[in-house]
């Protein structure tokens, strides 16, 4: 009985290896040559998208999502070749990967919302922008957060979900902008003299652009306030320069007005006192 059985065992394990082993060495085989595959197919879209100059984030980002992909697929394949059913294994990964999902929504739409701002680049590292309520500078650009700094070097934390569905304002994306500033004047005031004292001081400045006709400096008469006559300035300056001109035109504006004999009104209200008979 023993050697039936040893035997009878013996012979078995020879027809399934006979039949299950070269399927095996086979889905080895596939498993070494794809795994060396997608490393070199890995390597080559690195090498791409350094070329077309991604960001680095997103780069690092899409290379190990398609490694990961493709290895997901290999490994499938090869459990199929020696026999293995993959039908529940792939329905077992979505019904896992729902789960994951919707236990993580809002890291979700923040992962999809940094997928779109690193491929679309609203924005870029060292941009000025505004969102939010928060201005500042972009230092860090991450999957599911964009890091920010402020003029006061306070640190801003901004989930990618909430900046890639909202509205961003980016302050100095183009190699020029206007500073939009206005003086007031008295009513007693000569309107044209203002305007003669605030080119002069506009065409004086150094940092405000004057070589381009659509750019030259200009004077508006902007209101008729309470106690003002609104003088509305726009000087074209290099981005760079924005800030610089913004702070120096209110000095440079006020020793000009001082010295051409133009008043700087501040609110005031005149009181009348009438005195009636008997009281």
């Amino acid at each position: 009985m023993d050697e039936i059985s040893i035997e009878k065992i013996y012979n078995q394990a020879i027809e399934l290896l006979m039949l299950y082993g070269p399927k095996f060495i086979l889905a080895i085989l596939v498993l070494i040559i794809g795994w060396w595959l997608i490393g070199r197919i890995a390597n080559m879209a690195e090498k791409s998208m350094n070329k077309v100059n991604f960001e680095v984030g997103l780069t690092h980002f899409l290379v190990s999502f398609i490694s990961v992909i493709l290895k997901v697929l290999l490994l499938i394949s090869v459990a199929s070749m020696i026999g293995i059913e993959t039908t529940s294994f792939i329905a077992m990964l979505g019904a896992a990967g729902l789960a994951v999902g919707m236990a993580l929504q809002g890291s979700l739409a923040n992962f999809a919302g940094g997928v779109l701002i690193l491929f679309f680049k609203p924005f870029k590292v060292g941009d000025v922008i505004e969102a939010q309520g928060y201005m500042g500078k972009v230092v860090e650009i991450q999957i599911f957060v964009t890091v920010l700094l402020t003029y006061d070097n306070e640190k801003i934390i901004i989930p990618n979900g909430t900046l890639s569905n909202g509205c961003v304002k980016n302050k100095f994306a183009e190699p020029t902008r206007r500073v939009d500033i206005e003086f007031g004047i008295s009513y007693g005031d000569d309107v044209h003299k203002a305007r003669e004292v605030l080119l002069s001081v506009l065409n004086d400045y150094e940092l405000v652009l004057k070589d381009q006709e659509a750019k030259k400096p200009v004077v508006h008469v902007s209101q008729h306030g309470d106690s003002h006559i609104g003088m509305l300035v726009w000087a074209w300056v290099d981005s760079d320069n924005y800030w610089p001109v913004y702070f120096g035109l209110y000095e440079k504006v006020k020793i000009a007005f001082d010295a051409a004999d133009i008043t700087i009104p501040f609110p005031q209200r005149d009181v009348h006192i009438h005195q009636f008979p008997g009281k």
